[in-house]
């Protein structure tokens, strides 16, 4: 990279004025991107996805991790044997910084491909194409049909967003348009709840985000056309070529122009598209304001049974919880193909518990907590990190195993009481010249691994968005509503 960074473009002559103007618009702090690309990922298994908690891009559904941009992306972890982190920006946090610091890999958020956007980071080839729409309010008494009839009515809109530069276009262009400026950290759907209830008389937004906020907002209006087929990409730094190539080839698969340029897409995206912008009435449910005024702070149907038995057996509930998604998704009737049973998954020949009482729900988060104590219990001597490692991975594989692991750990003067130095021991006791001389035999490794890491990588999940709800409640109570997205 260059000496002009993208903060001090001002000191370099070279660059023109509307050069520094864009480099100014955007919330940008870290100017030279961490080296981290596929290699290092999948050095340590895991893709981290920075997004907005928003009914398009990623949100819980009875404690399911859910989403559009979510579930479009899993699939390409999937495919590339990786786990998906979810990170969600703070309320003072940029995600272009996020992503370029190295605490995210890839920007999932609906972001258009704008000039600006790309001094800062990288786009993949688009997944989606959409239209900018003019909503208005009810309130207003009328349908306008053109940009001409919303003289005198201000749009308000962020100043960093693609709808101003499409704004001032049209005012170039002789239109009479006034925009009015709104904070920057009020993202699209944040908008579209205060034109709706009349706060705002007017804003922008794509057609594919009003179309699903439409369905649990009443007071919207569809105004005018004023831009067509915005390209939709995942943004990724600068430096991390290997990612972007692997990207583009994921998202050829489900996504490309035929000879005319009309867009085609693939069965499963067309399955993404169907279930969160053209019906999802579960999602429109989810995210009315009725129902949402008593969900903040909540992620599951059982949070308050599972804070109880947490209390008791002096447990994290978040980490509960999370285990809880990782095993059953909630489900008190799911019974493993080893025979575990509930939301726990709770083995009855390792259980005092009758079988057909481990299918109530208390009975089984209780049963569950109880044995993951015994387990934190048994490493207590560790640090909190490693402590909730090894307990995991006990209690989705059992001691035996774990402890055949750490024996080779020790055998290869490897750290038994580090988990990472552990994982890889696990790994390596699915191979038979390693497992055949262990005393519990043949170990799905793998498996465990995974299930170490998607439950922690879950728990931070659960905490940012427990921490984002709180916020949210209070942005309510003052009048601001919305789901913090970016577009």
């Amino acid at each position: 990279m260059s000496g002009c960074s993208v903060l001090i473009f001002a000191s370099c002559s070279s660059e023109t004025q509307e050069t520094k103007e864009i480099s100014h618009s955007l919330p940008v702090n870290v100017t030279e991107p961490v080296e981290r690309d596929l290699a290092e990922i999948k050095s340590n298994g895991v893709l981290r996805m920075i997004t907005s908690y928003s009914s398009g891009s990623y949100f819980l559904y009875k404690g399911i991790q859910v989403g559009f941009e979510y579930e479009l992306l899993k699939e390409f972890t999937k495919e590339n044997d990786l786990a998906l982190e979810v990170i969600i920006p703070g309320p003072d946090e940029s995600p272009y910084d996020l992503l370029n610091s190295g605490r995210g890999d890839i920007i999932a958020a609906n972001y258009t491909i704008t000039p600006e956007r790309r001094q800062v980071v990288s786009f993949t080839r688009p997944y989606n194409l959409v239209d900018q729409l003019v909503i208005v309010s009810e309130e207003l008494g009328f349908e306008p049909k053109s940009i001409s009839e919303l003289d005198n009515v201000p749009i308000s809109i962020r100043r960093n967003s693609s709808y101003y530069v499409r704004l001032m276009e049209l005012n170039e262009e002789g239109f009479p348009v006034e925009v009015n400026v709104i904070p920057e950290d009020m993202d699209t759907e944040t908008v579209l709840f205060q034109v709706a209830d009349g706060t705002y008389q007017a804003t922008v937004a794509d057609d594919n985000i009003f179309e699903a906020a439409s369905k649990y907002m009443p007071g919207l209006v569809k105004g005018p056309l004023i831009a067509e087929s915005d390209t939709i990409a995942w943004a990724i730094r600068k430096n991390a070529p290997d990612l972007e190539h692997n990207l583009n080839r994921f998202l050829y698969k489900h996504f490309r122009f035929d000879e005319e340029g009309v867009p085609k897409r693939s069965a499963f995206l067309n399955i993404l598209r169907k279930r969160y912008f053209d019906s999802g009435n579960q999602i429109a449910d989810y995210f009315n304001p009725a129902y949402q005024g008593g969900q903040y702070g909540n992620i599951s149907p059982y949070d308050e049974m599972i804070r109880q038995v947490a209390v008791e057996y002096d447990l994290d509930w978040v980490m509960l919880t999370a285990i809880a998604a990782q095993e059953s998704k909630f489900n008190p009737s799911s019974i493993s193909w080893a025979g575990a049973v509930g939301i726990m998954q709770v083995l009855p020949r390792f259980s005092e518990i009758s079988s057909d009482s481990l299918y109530i729900p208390e009975v089984n988060i209780r049963e569950g907590a109880k044995i993951l104590k015994s387990h934190l219990d048994h490493y207590a001597y560790m640090d909190s990190t490693n402590q909730w490692s090894f307990a995991l991975a006990t209690y989705n594989s059992g001691s035996g195993h774990i402890a055949d692991a750490r024996r080779l750990a020790i055998d290869q003067n490897d750290n038994p009481n580090e988990w990472e130095a552990v994982s890889e021991s696990l790994l390596k006791l699915m191979q038979r010249r390693h497992y055949q001389n262990a005393r519990y035999g043949f170990a799905r490794g793998i498996e465990t691994v995974r299930y170490v890491n998607e439950i922690m990588n879950r728990y931070k999940t659960y905490q940012s968005v427990l921490a984002y709800g709180q916020s949210r409640a209070q942005g309510n109570r003052s009048g601001v509503y919305g789901i913090k997205t970016f577009n």
